[in-house]
């Protein structure tokens, strides 16, 4: 008989049993396959192996879980340095799919799956759509992108084998989104928040309310987001938006998933072993203590990656989550390390500006940051849209509301910006991830 685990605020859904699995089971689980995943890298990984024997270490060095902390790190010029096979631990014979993601300088980042590793991200999709409340009888609109980016294979795959309809849409083609959305029955969208705030604006102009379509969850990632963009799109749409994490290093999404409390996003670890090290030490910190989170794969196959630095910035929830669920969750992703641009001395990420713009009420969910070097001194300059009544609105309103948009930012990040105010849709729509940052300084 088929076991159901309840969320509050959520559809019953069936258990899926290591997501409860009692602490100390899931340890020993861990260390288990963490001892076999890096036997494995170390046996057919010539780079992890040459690094291995530079700190005179082998595999059994790892006597319990925290000695994963002896073991070097993987980064992601790792995997351009060794393009396109390098780290492969499997036969191509044995691999069944190859995915990349864009890169921005030269060579994508090539990754591979066995069919045992299709296997465990199946799997692990079932399992983000059950933590957001889906099932069989849910019809998905996947409008990820799919081909060599892992988003749209990713999501396919788990929502077939959660037994769910899905709508292989793809990316793009908005007023087509939106038909299908009403003329399906959807009930759960899958894409980037960027894009979806897109189709909340492109239905208003249609004439059609999101609120009175059956579409009830979104599952948002692929671009980091703030708890002030989730609150527009749950207005906007009447939905519950649920945040996914992954990449494509390790897998691609289906790394962590939000529950139905939205608060913080469980990481799958008995495949995928979370760490947070300090970005500059490199040393770990322990749950609750922000850092850099690091990944290991405990059962990918075809290329395990070891201690691998994601870049984005985090913590380890250290208390239980009231679902139910043992694996841990971590602080939604809003920022990375190497996102971040300096001015006048002071850190600044994107997210920061975000979360500055949308507690502000007149503007639209649409921003560009825009740096600039005089010949001597970084500058930055935030293009914001307004919204089409605070445009209607007197000149004076309209100073008065630029004003108070640089004073939220300025509060947040401790140093003023030039602030520009444009009219609504001139801010140019993203069908994918948006370009939040133009870079303009001298190289």
């Amino acid at each position: 008989m088929t076991e159901f685990w309840h969320d509050p605020g959520c559809t019953f859904h069936p258990v899926s049993a290591p997501d409860y699995l009692p602490v100390k089971q899931l340890r020993q689980l861990q260390l288990h396959r963490l001892r076999a995943i890096v036997q494995r890298a170390y046996d057919h990984v010539a780079l992890f192996r040459k690094r291995m024997d530079e700190r005179e270490l082998t595999p059994g060095v790892l006597e319990n879980l925290s000695d994963i902390a002896k073991l070097p790190f993987t980064v992601k010029t790792d995997l351009r340095d060794t393009y396109p096979f390098g780290l492969f631990a499997s036969p191509m014979s044995e691999v069944v799919r190859l995915h990349a993601s864009s890169g921005t300088t030269g060579k994508p980042i090539v990754v591979a799956y066995t069919k045992e590793d299709i296997d465990v991200w199946s799997s692990a999709m079932v399992r983000c759509f059950a933590a957001c409340g889906l099932g069989q009888g849910d019809i998905i609109q996947n409008a990820y992108g799919y081909g060599l980016f892992t988003g749209g294979l990713g999501a396919h795959y788990g929502a077939e084998a959660l037994g769910a309809t899905i709508i292989p849409i793809s990316g793009g083609n908005t007023d087509r989104q939106i038909m299908l959305l009403k003329d399906f029955g959807t009930t759960a969208i899958c894409c980037t928040p960027s894009y979806f705030l897109r189709i909340i604006e492109r239905a208003a102009e249609m004439g059609i309310d999101l609120h009175e379509l059956p579409l009830k969850a979104g599952v948002f990632g692929a671009e980091p987001w703030t708890e002030e963009m989730r609150k527009r799109i749950e207005k906007g749409s009447g939905i519950k938006a649920f945040d996914i994490y992954g990449l494509s290093e390790i897998v691609g999404p289906g790394v962590g998933n939000e529950c139905c409390e939205q608060n913080g996003l469980h990481i799958f670890e008995d495949h995928f072993y979370p760490e947070i090290v300090d970005p500059v030490t490199l040393e770990p910190v322990p749950d609750g203590q922000e850092g850099e989170l690091v990944l290991t794969t405990l059962s990918k196959r075809a290329m395990p990656m070891i201690r691998y630095r994601t870049r984005d910035i985090t913590l380890i929830h250290a208390e239980e989550c009231p679902c139910g669920r043992t694996i841990r969750r971590i602080r939604r992703i809003s920022r990375r390390s190497d996102d971040m641009f300096i001015i006048r001395g002071v850190n600044v990420f994107p997210s920061q500006i975000e979360e500055a713009l949308l507690m502000v009420e007149g503007t639209a969910p649409h921003y560009e940051i825009v740096l600039t070097n005089d010949g001597t001194l970084d500058d930055i300059e935030v293009h914001v849209e307004i919204t089409p009544e605070a445009f209607s609105d007197r000149m004076g309103a309209l100073e008065a509301l630029q004003k108070k948009l640089a004073a939220s930012i300025e509060k947040i990040i401790n140093i003023h910006v030039k602030l520009k105010l444009v009219e609504p849709n001139t801010i140019q729509r993203s069908e994918g991830k948006a370009k939040r940052v133009i870079d303009q300084r001298p190289k």
